[in-house]
């Protein structure tokens, strides 16, 4: 076994290198999403997952049912606007749907229900 410099920290054979992916190149660029998504709008995954690999869009996938789009973000810890991009794609392919949030016109019922569902949710994570 060779000597250790004790200048130099070692490095841990099992940690993965570090990997830096700029957000536009993984939304092309694109900062909106063509679908309105508020940030407490829950989602629903449509059918079955047919996403090759393991890149942004699957990870998103395999975590959006019954999650709204913040959870999804702190999930899969990306940037929130790129994951409303993303999001806003799978939406428009029939991947995810939007369940109704809150409007200007909501009752104090269904608000009260969608705060409900927040602290349900958080509570989970």
């Amino acid at each position: 076994m060779a000597p250790t410099d004790p200048h130099r920290p070692e490095l841990e054979d099992h940690a993965p290198p570090a990997r830096l992916v700029r957000s536009y190149t993984i939304t092309s660029g694109r900062t909106k999403a063509e679908v309105d998504l508020p940030m407490e709008a829950t989602l629903r995954r449509q059918g079955f997952d047919d996403e090759p690999g393991d890149g942004p869009r699957q990870r998103i996938l395999q975590v959006c049912d019954a999650q709204s789009v913040a959870e999804v973000a702190a999930l899969v810890k990306m940037p929130i606007g790129v994951v409303r991009v993303l999001l806003g794609d799978l939406v428009q392919e029939g991947k995810v749907r939007v369940q109704a949030t809150l409007t200007d016109t909501s009752s104090r019922d269904e608000r009260r229900e969608l705060i409900e569902r927040t602290l349900r949710g958080l509570r989970a994570l």
